[in-house]
């Protein structure tokens, strides 16, 4: 008999083998109807510390024939559903692509966010000339609506299943990457067969609506060494009015392309003769990120963070000692060699230079916690094909600090951190965010370390989090970095993009002996070890400004925006005046420009506007007269004739509150 534990506590116990589907009929048929799949936790799986493991099925999958089970069913509700509906989509689309071309060779078919790909081998590359047809023969598939079949057989079955399908890339994958397995599953539908782990969704009707978006060129195994192949991106919805929605988004998110924007704002340039993924500031966007700059300096003094300054270009045996040097190797420009065999790095990251400050003398636990934050130029080099204006660079900076502290600071400190990081976040407007715990996977080598250090880090930064309440938090075991645990911080824009910023990382392998061997003096008088904290609210400069363009559509807040004000005169005759008020906003640190053409005021106020200036100042005779401005606001529209003393007040007000 099996005892099924549904998650409100109740228990249903059946007699003959049943699948979830099953278990779903007998609680109501609306509900078998709606099933996508299931989540079960069974005693038989479990992690390496013996814990049970819950597993995501297929709704037409088996349960045990005996015990007890605990099982959550999925329905189009549940977030999981998406996923498991986007992979079964990939599959009909992979199906069409099987039927529609000759002598297609099958790779993999993944879902990625917001949607899946599948990577073919095929001669000739896929044009946006097929997508049409490719979703015609989809929609077809669906109508047939034949079931996803799981089927399991062993690995040397599967090899010359595939062997006699002319398949030689899963073949590869069976005896390569699936080496090790004894049993390996297929799902069919129909004529199509893939060798897939699943879990799928119960009807191919399940499927609202999607659609192909875009093809590109890959690897096998992404291994530019491999065979070259063809991608085909799509997408899927449970509903049409979904899909619909996220085609809008996708347009308006094309309007606020950071790259477009940067360049017809004047904010930024990536110049392929200085090099590609390196930023030129251009003055409009060096105000921008100056005004960051000062916002965060000023909130790093309040918080007692000490400020300092070092080399872009180190010893490469500092990173050496710190572990990222030849871990990072692929992602580092190459060291050079100068006088003397000495060889020298483009530092990809800040935190040896700043471990070298608190080891630069003797340290006392009354100097305890220990705030050093730099502004930090590094260097990385990332593949070309990933580099994306601002957001994916190969030289950027990071606000960037590292604390020093005891381990009873920590998880003060850590709070510390994140409070300063969603304060941060609150000013720039992302006030939707989700928090992510990265902890280690304990199976893997990467990382670095005593486990029982890491046991402490991960259990410190969790009990922080938690007693801080903080919102949609999530631990994602193997995301830490190699030598500490971390909290990343996780934003919707406007459009509901998310974005990870904010990072926060708990380390205790680099103050130790087998690192730089810090210590510091305790009130007993003897050595003790510090443990360290990293901390970026921004993360880097280029990619939050970056995300700051697209989210305010260039349309930056007052306190932000490179012009605040512009002055427009009706005709020359007030030039003088327009000049006057411009000086005294100015002495009152007001970012402003007068625009003396002789165009007509609706040719200029048309130019403010798409100049997204936050405040547009007409003057002509009225205004000479009364010491006033006729104001135009970007958000409020038409303000009238405001005395210019109190416009300067009003709009000093705003940029002191850095309000949005």
């Amino acid at each position: 008999m099996l005892k099924v534990v549904l998650p409100d506590g109740n228990e249903k116990s059946f007699e003959n083998r049943v699948r979830p589907i099953d278990v779903a009929a007998s609680i109501g048929s609306g509900l078998a109807k709606a099933t996508v799949a299931a989540v079960v936790t069974t005693p038989d799986v479990c992690d390496d510390a013996g814990n049970p493991v819950a597993q995501t099925i297929s709704a037409s999958e088996f349960l045990p024939e005996s015990g007890t089970v605990e099982l959550r069913l999925l329905t189009k509700k549940d977030a999981e559903a998406l996923d498991i509906m986007r992979h079964s989509c990939a599959h009909v689309m992979a199906r069409a692509v099987m039927r529609l071309y000759e002598n297609v060779q099958l790779a993999f078919g993944p879902t990625v966010e917001n949607g899946f790909y599948y990577d073919f081998w095929k001669e000739e590359p896929f044009t946006e000339d097929d997508f049409a047809k490719i979703e015609a023969e989809m929609v077809k598939i669906i109508k047939e609506d034949e079931p996803f079949e799981r089927i399991e057989m062993s690995r040397d079955e599967a090899i010359a299943l595939l062997k006699g399908a002319g398949q030689t890339l899963k073949v590869e994958h069976l005896e390569t990457g699936l080496g090790e397995e004894d049993t390996v599953s297929f799902y069919r539908q129909g004529e199509f067969l893939d060798l897939c782990r699943g879990p799928h969704i119960p009807s191919p009707k399940f499927i609202g609506a999607f659609k192909i978006m875009s093809t590109s060129a890959a690897y096998w195994k992404g291994d530019a060494n491999n065979q070259s192949l063809r991608r085909v991106y799509g997408t899927a919805f449970f509903d049409k009015k979904e899909l619909d929605a996220y085609l809008t988004q996708l347009e308006e998110a094309k309007k606020r392309d950071h790259r477009v924007l940067g360049k017809r704002h004047e904010l930024f340039m990536v110049d392929p003769k200085v090099g590609a993924g390196l930023v030129v500031w251009l003055p409009k966007g060096a105000i921008v990120r100056r005004e960051l700059e000062n916002f965060l300096y000023q909130e790093l003094l309040k918080r007692e963070y000490q400020p300092m300054y070092s080399p872009v270009i180190c010893r490469v045996e500092l990173f050496e000692t710190s572990g990222h040097y030849p871990y990072y190797a692929d992602s580092q420009f190459p060291p050079m060699e100068v006088d003397g065999g000495d060889r020298y790095l483009l530092r990809p990251m800040n935190c040896p230079l700043h471990v070298s400050v608190y080891d630069s003398k003797p340290r006392s636990y009354r100097e305890l916690p220990l705030r050093l934050a730099e502004f930090g130029n590094v260097h990385r080099f990332e593949q070309s094909g990933e580099l994306n204006g601002l957001t994916r660079v190969r030289g950027f900076t990071q606000d960037d600090a590292h604390i020093f502290c005891t381990e009873e600071q920590v998880e003060q400190e850590f709070k510390n951190c994140v409070d300063m990081t969603l304060m941060v976040l609150r000013t720039m407007g992302f006030e939707d965010y989700e928090v992510r715990l990265s902890f280690r996977d304990w199976t893997s080598s990467k990382y670095v370390g005593d486990p029982e250090n890491w046991k402490k880090a991960q259990d410190a930064l969790e009990r922080a989090c938690r007693e801080m309440n903080l919102p949609k938090l999530e631990v994602v075991e193997g995301e830490a970095a190699f030598y500490g645990p971390k909290a990343d911080f996780v934003v919707r824009d406007c459009l509901g993009r998310k974005w990870q910023l904010g990072t926060i990382q708990l380390d205790y392998n680099l103050p130790s002996a087998d690192r730089f061997d810090l210590k510091y003096i305790g009130p007993d008088g003897e050595l003790h070890r510090p443990v360290m904290i990293h901390r970026a609210p921004f993360g880097s400069f280029e990619r939050f400004t970056g995300i700051l363009i697209e989210h305010f559509a260039a349309a930056f807040p007052t306190w932000l925006a490179p012009e605040q004000v512009r002055i427009l005169t009706i005709s020359e005759k007030f030039d003088d005046y327009a000049k006057q008020v411009q000086k005294r906003m100015r002495e009152a640190g007001l970012r402003v420009s007068c625009d003396l053409r002789s165009e007509k005021i609706g040719a200029k106020i048309r130019d403010g506007r798409n100049d997204l200036i936050p405040y547009l100042c007409v003057v002509g005779a009225k205004e000479a007269e009364s010491d006033s401005v006729g104001v135009r606001g970007r958000k409020q529209g038409e303000m009238g004739a405001i005395p210019v003393e109190t416009f300067i007040a009003d709009v000093k007000a705003e940029i002191a509150e850095r309000r949005r």
